[in-house]
């Protein structure tokens, strides 16, 4: 088995055949073999070790995982990020206020003693890759139980881990590929203190929110600026005055010579999740289960916070960053499922699994191995169906629907210390300083009144729609002694518990019982909620296993079958490279759509009457004189523009970049024609949206007049072929050392 397996990890690397150079998300580590010489013909100036390089400075050091989902990008000397708007949005509604809301008005620090910390938020620069597979892969076998391939990886992975960081104050993750075929570790560096620096007003920064989003074309200026600050040491440090701005090793250069059709870009970030080879069955269920109900319930959600955001300034800031998170995904599964239908993605898909039966079925030993996999998965599925409603209605109603019932769920761990007969008071202290913590950042940002009409709702919600069997007889039992009434309900509760002020819950952790948790409405309902979900989804564990192993033997089948095809892995939120042009496209008959949009577009979409096209007036004051700066092109101030980049969340904030290194724009968002680009890339239709980013300097520079920004980047004036900026940083290769394979 191992030889089989050994002889497939070959013929999948060493087979390097013509591929689309617009799809697939690569690993850095692999593109002077897979990629470099058609980066070349396209455009690329720079070596592969410019890109990715372990011992010397390179284009991967200018890259961060921004927070816990998003990319940003070093643009300075002084540790100064670029990312989006959407991406530090949480970070600015949680400075603002109503005396000063800086979501409407934006944000510039005038001096680095101005610049405004933020906590929990890190940047995250990734050290280097390694394939580690054939270690991994060395102690599996097919006697094994999935459970114990399970148990195993995760032994090995940890060792590996240690075996990698040991002696540094790096953090290191080993991660599955293409459904547990291949392994690579992932070694990170991570920064604590990230601070504010500039971002700005909505109107610009959100500017066509829900409406456009999504949309071509587009007119946004999302984007947000950020500081890493270090110690001293120039190491990771926890936010001190004393603190420095962070050195670089790399930082990326900006180039003001715009873009035109056909010009070769590529994207460095941090794509989150794709699914390109699922199959048939996850995309009939994607269609007809998941995708709708999470839109009914997220609709639902949206249109409560949309009426107390409008009635309250207070609220609207509180909610600010709930509601665009919601909002986001809502109208990603609406374009999605229409996508995947229009485009007939689960057609295409039987295609491939038919033929993929047939070849399985050529010889003996195929058989053995694959023929049962199509029909392994068609079951699995199957079995799953009963328990997809469950499951999504769960997440989104009541884990994610109405606070408060999460929030209950931090106390889970007290509440059972606190019900042993010799509870540990050290433990039971620890545990309470750590809630009063969680209670104080929860209340920052929390309305009673809202989430007591987003219990109800969601309530009746996961009442009328999750069959009688899957649904927890808690639920039953409130639709029976409130005769359906869920608004009556959710009032009574929330006149009772502990948990809807914050009064209450520092209350209870001044003289925390198991009795008051036992008695409180909510409490009880979070614990008979999941302690049903929790008995009741385990009967989904053993078609999820059937599932899991089907999926593994899948992905390994199509390499084998399909021996002339490099099949790059599915975004798993590790540092992916993508590459290709800015391209217009068409997105129906007749229908054209340009490769950038202008300043034109913004006046022409403007009404003031609707918060999502307002225009500031300064913002109108520039156009009307074309005030553009340097920033400007023969009298027009760009935008945006569109390429045919493979990327989806989590690249949001990624920066493009040019064949000389150098930034010429930032990534915000796929298009809606292409929605169902994670299952499936068309690539006559997929296009990313970035920001120019010589309109990310206007704003800054002629709108804000926030010059010592601009000041401390390196600007490169149009045509002037200058090479990328490298600052060599000594490597310490003791830190650096290779796993033993």
């Amino acid at each position: 088995m191992k030889r089989f397996l050994l002889s497939l990890f070959l013929l999948s690397t060493l087979s390097i055949p013509s591929l689309r150079a617009d799809e697939g998300m690569w690993l850095p580590l692999l593109i002077e073999r897979l990629n470099y010489v058609d980066m070349q013909e396209m455009g690329l100036n720079l070596t592969a070790e410019e890109i990715y390089s372990v011992n010397h400075s390179s284009l991967k050091d200018a890259i961060i995982i921004f927070g816990r989902g998003c990319t940003g990008e070093i643009i300075s000397e002084q540790g100064l990020v670029l990312t989006n708007h959407h991406c530090g949005y949480g970070s600015i509604q949680s400075h603002s206020t109503v005396e000063h809301d800086y979501l409407t008005e934006g944000f510039w620090a005038g001096t680095l003693e101005e610049e405004l910390p933020n906590e929990g938020l890190t940047a995250q620069f990734l050290i280097r890759i390694e394939d580690v597979t054939q270690r991994v892969l060395a102690n599996l076998n097919d006697q094994m139980t999935e459970t114990e391939r399970e148990e195993a990886v995760r032994k090995l992975s940890k060792e590996i881990e240690i075996q990698a960081t040991a002696g540094t104050h790096y953090i290191a993750s080993v991660r599955s590929f293409y459904f547990g075929n291949e392994y690579y570790l992932f070694v990170y560096e991570t920064f604590t203190d990230v601070r504010l620096v500039g971002a700005p007003p909505s109107s610009i920064g959100k500017f066509g929110a829900d409406t456009d989003n999504w949309m071509w074309p587009r007119h946004t200026g999302d984007f947000s600026l950020f500081r890493v600050y270090s110690g001293p040491d120039g190491k990771p440090a926890p936010y001190s005055q004393n603190n420095i701005p962070l050195k670089p090793k790399y930082y990326l250069p900006v180039s003001t010579d715009g873009v035109k059709k056909g010009d070769f870009a590529m994207i460095l970030g941090y794509p989150g999740s794709t699914d390109r080879y699922m199959t048939s069955y996850g995309v009939e269920e994607a269609i007809g289960q998941n995708n709708p109900s999470v839109v009914r319930i997220r609709r639902k959600k949206l249109d409560i916070l949309r009426e107390d955001m409008d009635a309250d300034p207070a609220i609207r800031i509180k909610y600010a960053s709930k509601y665009a998170s919601t909002s986001n995904y809502w109208k990603y599964y609406i374009g999605q499922t229409k996508g995947l239908k229009r485009l007939k993605v689960a057609e295409k898909k039987r295609a491939t699994e038919s033929e993929f039966n047939r070849w399985a079925v050529s010889s003996p030993e195929l058989q053995t191995r694959f023929g049962n996999v199509i029909a392994d998965m068609g079951k699995a599925y199957e079995a799953l169906k009963p328990y997809n409603l469950l499951r999504t209605y769960s997440n989104e109603a009541i884990f994610r629907g109405c606070e408060i019932v999460s929030f209950a769920r931090n106390f889970a761990d007290l509440y059972k210390e606190l019900g042993k007969k010799n509870a540990d008071q050290k433990k039971v202290d620890q545990m309470v300083e750590s809630l009063k913590k969680q209670s104080a950042r929860f209340f920052k940002d929390y309305q009673s009144s809202t989430d007591q009409k987003l219990l109800a709702a969601m309530l009746g919600l996961f009442y009328t729609d999750v069959p009688a069997s899957f649904r927890p007889p808690v639920i039953h039992d409130i639709h029976t002694t409130y005769d359906g009434d869920f608004c009556s309900y959710a009032s009574k509760t929330f006149e009772k518990t502990i948990f809807a002020n914050q009064a209450g819950t520092e209350a209870f952790l001044n003289k925390p019982s198991a009795r008051t948790l036992d008695k409180d409405p909510v409490f009880m309902f979070m614990k008979s909620f999941f302690e049903f979900y929790r008995t009741k989804m385990s009967g989904a564990d053993d078609p999820n296993t059937t599932l899991t192993r089907a999926r593994r033997l899948y992905m390994e089948g199509l390499r084998m079958m399909q021996k002339d095809k490099v099949f790059y892995p599915d975004a798993n939120f590790t540092m992916r490279l993508t590459y290709g042009q800015v391209l217009d496209y068409y997105p129906a008959d007749a229908v054209h759509y340009d490769f950038q949009t202008s300043l034109d577009g913004v006046m022409e979409k403007e009404d003031p009457s609707n918060w999502e096209f307002v225009v500031p007036d300064k913002l109108k004051e520039l156009y009307a004189k074309s005030d553009f700066g340097p920033y400007g092109e023969k009298g027009e101030m760009y935008t945006c523009f569109i390429t045919n980049h493979d990327i989806t969340g989590g690249n949001s904030g990624s920066p493009v970049i040019n064949g000389n290194g150098e930034l010429i724009g930032l990534a915000f968002d796929g298009n809606w024609e292409a929605m169902s680009g994670d299952i499936a890339y068309e690539p006559e239709l997929q296009r990313t949206i970035s920001v120019d980013i010589r309109y990310v300097l206007f704003i800054i520079d002629k709108y804000a007049g926030a010059h010592r920004i601009v000041e401390e980047m390196t600007i490169l004036k149009p045509k002037r072929p200058l090479p990328p900026v490298r600052i060599e940083v000594p490597v310490k290769t003791s830190e650096l050392q290779p796993v033993e394979q």
